[in-house]
C-alpha cells in the first residue's frame, strides 16, 4: 500500500513538472516575441516594458494558458464523469447533448437572428455569444434533468442525450441551409474552437466556476468508487444512486458548458485524457483519476496549442482539430494494447 501511495505520488509530481515545462513554452510561442524580462516586468508591475507589450502578455499569452488550462481540466474531468456514470469507455462531456445545445444557442443567435437582421454584427468573443451558447446548453441540462427524475434506466438516459443532440444536430443542419453565407462562415469558425476568444476578464469569471465545480465532485469519489461495482451494489453500499446522477450531470453541463460558451466546442479531449490517466496510474480510483485527468487534459490543451502555432505563417491552426489528432493515437494504441492483452 505504502509502495502505491509512492508511485502515485511521484507520478503526480512528474506530470505537474511536465505540465509546468509545457506552461512555460506556450508563454514563449506566438507571433510576437516575448523575453522572460518582459514576464518579470509584467509580474512585478514595473512601467519599463512597452505598453503593447504587457498588453500581448496580459490579454493573450497569459489568457491563452490560463483558458487551455481550465478547458483540458474542465472537459477531462467532465468526460471521466460520463464514461463512469454511463459505464462506457467512449462516452464523453458531449454525450448528453450539452455542446449541442451550446451550437443550437449559438446558430439561433449567429444564423437565424443575423439573418433576420444582416445589419448586426457579433465578434466571436462577443458577450451575447457566450449568453446564447449557454443558455442553449442550460436548456439541454434541464431536459436531462428532468428525464432522469422519472428515468431510472441509465442506458435509456443516454440514448435520450443522443436523440437530443441529433435532433439540434438536425436544426443546426437546416439554419445552415437557409442562412447567408457570410453568418455561415461565422458559426463554422465558432465551431473550430478558440483559446483567443476570452479576455482577462472573463477568465477572472470562469475560474471559480471551474474549480469550484471539480472541489465539488471530489466528494463524490467514494460514491463513483462503488459505482464501478454496479448500481445495485452501490445502492446496498449507501449510494443514492438518482442523487448521484443529478451531481455528475449538473457537473457535466456547468464543465462542458462554460468552456464550450466561451471556447467553442473542443471535442475528444474528454473521451482520450481519462483514459491515458488510467493508463498511467494503473487504477480505478477517484480519488486519483480526477486529479490526474485534470492533469492529463491541461497537458493536452497546451500541447494542442503549441502545435497549432508552428504553422504561424498560414495562421493558427483549429484547436478543436489539433486535440482530436493528438488524441486519436493515445485511444487506438490503448484499444489494441487492452485488446491484446484481453486475446492473451
Amino acid at each position: 500500500m505504502n509502495n502505491q501511495y509512492r508511485n502515485t505520488t511521484i507520478t503526480f509530481v512528474l506530470l505537474i513538472i511536465i505540465l509546468l515545462i509545457l506552461i512555460v513554452c506556450d508563454f514563449f510561442t506566438g507571433s510576437a516575441e516575448i523575453s522572460f524580462l518582459d514576464f518579470r516586468n509584467w509580474v512585478s508591475g514595473s512601467l519599463s516594458t512597452d505598453k503593447n507589450t504587457l498588453i500581448i502578455i496580459r490579454e493573450f499569452r497569459v489568457s491563452r494558458i490560463l483558458i487551455a488550462l481550465l478547458a483540458g481540466a474542465a472537459l477531462s474531468v467532465s468526460g471521466l464523469l460520463m464514461q463512469t456514470i454511463f459505464h462506457n469507455p467512449l462516452a464523453g462531456p458531449y454525450v448528453l447533448g450539452i455542446s449541442s445545445g451550446a451550437g443550437l444557442g449559438v446558430a439561433l443567435l449567429v444564423l437565424g437572428v443575423g439573418g433576420v437582421l444582416p445589419t448586426l454584427s457579433f465578434g466571436f468573443s462577443s458577450g451575447i455569444i457566450v449568453f446564447a451558447a449557454a443558455l442553449g446548453a442550460a436548456l439541454v441540462m434541464l431536459l436531462i434533468l428532468l428525464a432522469s427524475l422519472k428515468i431510472k434506466d441509465i442506458f435509456y438516459i443516454l440514448i435520450l442525450g443522443i436523440l437530443i443532440g441529433a435532433a439540434v444536430s438536425a436544426i443546426v443542419n437546416l439554419l445552415q441551409f437557409f442562412a447567408k453565407d457570410i453568418n455561415v462562415k461565422s458559426f463554422v469558425v465558432w465551431g473550430m474552437g478558440s483559446l483567443y476568444a476570452v479576455s482577462f476578464n472573463e477568465i477572472i469569471i470562469i475560474v471559480p466556476i471551474i474549480l469550484a465545480t471539480i472541489i465539488s465532485i471530489m466528494f463524490f469519489s467514494k460514491s463513483l468508487n462503488l459505482l464501478l461495482l454496479g448500481e445495485d451494489y452501490a445502492q446496498t453500499s449507501g449510494v443514492n444512486i438518482k442523487a448521484l446522477r443529478i451531481a455528475v450531470f449538473v457537473a457535466t453541463s456547468i464543465l462542458a458548458g462554460t468552456i464550450t460558451a466561451y471556447c467553442g466546442p473542443i471535442g475528444f479531449i474528454g473521451v482520450a485524457a481519462p483514459h491515458i490517466t488510467r493508463w498511467i496510474f494503473r487504477s480505478a480510483n477517484h480519488f486519483v483519476l480526477i486529479p490526474g485527468s485534470l492533469i492529463i487534459g491541461a497537458q493536452i490543451m497546451l500541447v494542442g496549442d503549441l502545435i497549432s502555432h508552428i504553422w504561424l505563417s498560414k495562421g493558427i491552426l483549429p484547436i478543436n482539430a489539433v486535440t482530436a489528432l493528438i488524441g486519436i493515437p493515445f485511444i487506438i494504441y490503448l484499444v489494441l494494447n487492452t485488446r491484446k492483452t484481453s486475446v492473451k
